[in-house]
């Protein structure tokens, strides 16, 4: 089993390196009055990073909304 993850990582790597080496260009992102240049490559990972923390914060968020809505609610009396 060592060597299939040794296998699979070489794989990821030389995937990773074909994309960085195929999109070297450089793109300009502009927002408001700010703006960007960097190679495509990296601004496709930045995007997919945040993307991926974006999704996770959702996922927690609706989680904990789930969470709160199966605790037992307490009554209480005042007298």
């Amino acid at each position: 089993m060592r060597y299939v993850y040794i296998v699979l990582i070489i794989l990821i790597t030389i995937a990773v390196v074909t994309f960085k080496v195929q999109n070297i260009g450089d793109v300009t992102v502009t927002f408001l009055t700010g703006s960007l240049t960097l190679p495509l490559s990296l601004l496709i990972l930045a995007v997919y990073f945040l993307g991926m923390f974006s999704g996770s914060m959702v996922v927690a968020t609706i989680r904990s909304f789930i969470a709160g809505a199966k605790k037992p609610t307490t009554k209480t009396t005042e007298n």
